[in-house]
């Protein structure tokens, strides 16, 4: 594959990541915002009580046992303002503020590698730096506009995993696509030479 093709491959990864991450976000959390539903609606769940689930959380007042409102009366989602499994959870605005930085910064790195030339010339790491750039703008949208992530995946089959979203899953898919390619031997060195 040509080079101009892989950066639009690239984008077109990058744009679609973004787009099903937040399109799944705002679905999910309108779907479920009805008390009705407990807010979770199970994808599959085994005789023993475990499963894969929707969830959304909310804010709820604890005087009133209300779900908090937003001005135009819709219900305000619990966000993780940490990172992965909640790490600086509890530093709230700090870690939020923090890791809206970082995404930032990675997304403005993986945009200015993608302008260098020859950069794109390996299709297995533009896919993987596409997913990676829309799952980071994912959470960063999140961050900027929430104040912190919104989860709604929650595996709780054989282990309980914390509730995660689609632009984590982009991230993680990219980081271990960029894992195997760490192990990749060059072609070049591929063969060695028979004695």
């Amino acid at each position: 594959m040509s080079e101009t093709l892989n950066r639009i491959l690239f984008w077109i990864l990058a744009v679609c990541s973004l787009a099903a991450d937040q399109s799944s976000k705002y679905i999910i959390f309108d779907m479920l915002s009805d008390p009705a539903t407990n807010h979770v609606r199970s994808l599959f769940q085994s005789q023993q009580g475990g499963g894969f689930h929707l969830v959304a959380q909310f804010q709820y007042d604890l005087e009133t046992r209300q779900m908090k409102k937003d001005s135009r009366g819709n219900p305000i989602p619990y966000v993780n303002q940490g990172a992965l499994f909640g790490f600086l959870g509890n530093h709230q605005s700090l870690a939020n503020g923090l890791f809206a930085v970082i995404s930032c910064a990675a997304a403005m790195a993986i945009i200015f590698w993608s302008t260098q030339k020859g950069s794109m010339s390996d299709l297995a790491l533009t896919i993987a730096l596409g997913f990676i750039l829309g799952g980071t703008l994912g959470n960063f949208y999140d961050r900027l506009v929430f104040n912190g992530v919104r989860d709604f995946l929650h595996w709780n089959y054989f282990f309980d995993w914390p509730v995660f979203n689609l632009a984590d899953c982009w991230l993680v898919g990219g980081a271990c696509l960029l894992m195997l390619l760490a192990f990749r031997v060059p072609k070049e060195n591929a063969q060695t030479p028979a004695t």
